[in-house]
């Protein structure tokens, strides 16, 4: 007899986006006259074409591999030089944070390696998760077994839910009690929230008191545009010690569908055994990618080598002008609309609140059968986010505006 890993069977129903997409495919089946205007501001993903410098660059890795001179099999674990010295001097070292080429780690993604990082980590950690929050987080940690049951608000025993509420900017304080690993993502996902240098200062002071550990999402920093928000954890005195890093090209070089980002594991990083002995993490990360894979493509991380290139930069700062453009139009849409709304500043969310009386779900449909504009209901990232919706900006310009105009003259 095989068993199963019976930690899946307390997920909850399925994974949200999926969910989503389920949901409006019942709609137009349905409503096949309506199919063709649906406009999707849900889930994520982006829209414009790859940056030209990435695509000439992969066009090129691809033609290497062709001629037996400059073929190329195994690359290095944790991906090529040429990318992780680009990565660790261009994101870090120009802001002066000292991060070392060996301490990047090239993957398929930051979703998957949030993921991934619990393989070093171990089961009895107490966890604190924000609220409401990327899923990911949540369903990696019951996967793995760290959680008890869910909760009849659909949260799980064993976690700690960290309310993020407009009242505190959707930005939490550290807990009052000691908490091992805390999953912080900023700009916020789903929020649209960035996080002040004096609220990580103090988050990275409770990491070093409690011997905790900041598992920091930076997948949306190049988002950032008020010069006072830092772009990473590291830009904090200290975080070396107890942070790590996920970062990604997807929302920045358009890369969904390419998939490449990676992971910035410090070498001063100890965790600790159960007997008391400390270790660093950097030489089990390291096993752990050694084992279970080989890094990510050559043409793949030439062509997030490219994006880093003059023409790249500028061809990259195109595409966020492009997206919070959009989030501008949305965003002034729904204020205009009479809505309450947050982010959408320094991220490519806007969060909104419900109309009184509807809660997430009820908003959805209306959204998508009355206005055939599809978001994603709050209470998918978490009970706080009960009474709001997400917009999301990653779309055509058309789309952004014809969803604008949509929003205004329905509310």
């Amino acid at each position: 007899m095989a068993y199963l890993n019976e930690n899946y069977l307390k997920l909850q129903a399925g994974y949200l986006f999926p969910e989503i997409a389920r949901r409006v495919k019942e709609f137009c089946d349905r409503n096949p006259d309506a199919a063709e205007r649906v406009i999707r501001c849900g889930v994520g993903d982006v829209t414009e074409p790859l940056p030209r410098a990435a695509v000439e660059a992969m066009h090129k890795a691809v033609e290497e591999l062709g001629h037996r001179e400059t073929f190329r099999g195994y690359g290095h674990e944790q991906g090529y030089e040429f990318i992780r010295s680009t990565i660790a001097e261009q994101d870090y070292r120009a802001r002066d944070v000292e991060i070392r080429d060996d301490e990047i780690f090239l993957s398929d993604g930051s979703k998957s390696d949030c993921g991934y990082i619990l393989d070093v980590l171990g089961e009895q950690n107490k966890i604190a998760i924000t609220d409401p929050v990327y899923p990911v987080y949540v369903d990696t940690n019951v996967m793995a077994g760290h959680t008890g049951a869910v909760l009849p608000n659909g949260g799980y025993e064993g976690l700690v839910y960290l309310r993020c509420t407009a009242e505190n900017g959707f930005v939490p304080e550290p807990p009052n009690t000691p908490v091992d690993l805390v999953y912080l993502c900023f700009p916020n996902n789903p929020t649209g929230a960035v996080a002040s240098r004096e609220q990580l200062i103090r988050w990275v002071a409770y990491a070093r008191e409690h011997r905790a550990i900041l598992l920091y999402d930076a997948a949306y920093e190049a988002y950032i545009s008020d010069g006072e928000i830092p772009h990473s954890i590291f830009e904090i005195p200290g975080a070396r010690e107890c942070a790590i890093e996920f970062r990604s090209f997807s929302k920045t070089g358009g890369f969904t569908g390419v998939r490449c980002g990676f992971t910035v594991m410090p070498k001063a990083l100890h965790a600790q055994t159960r007997d008391g002995r400390s270790f660093p993490l950097h030489p089990l990360w390291h096993r752990r990618w050694s084992t279970k894979a080989n890094s990510v493509s050559y043409p793949v991380q030439r062509g997030a080598a490219a994006l880093y290139s003059e023409e790249g930069k500028a061809q990259v700062r195109a595409l966020i002008e492009h997206y919070m453009g959009n989030a501008r139009i949305l965003r002034d849409a729904a204020e205009k609309a009479g809505l309450q709304v947050f982010g959408g500043k320094n991220a490519p969310y806007i969060w909104v609140k419900t109309p009184a009386g509807l809660t997430s779900w009820e908003m959805f449909d209306r959204m998508l059968q009355e206005l055939y504009v599809v978001i994603t209901p709050g209470s998918g990232f978490g009970s706080c986010g009960e009474g709001y919706f997400r917009i999301s900006a990653f779309n055509s310009r058309e789309n952004a505006e014809e969803a604008g105009r949509r929003l205004q003259v329905s509310f």
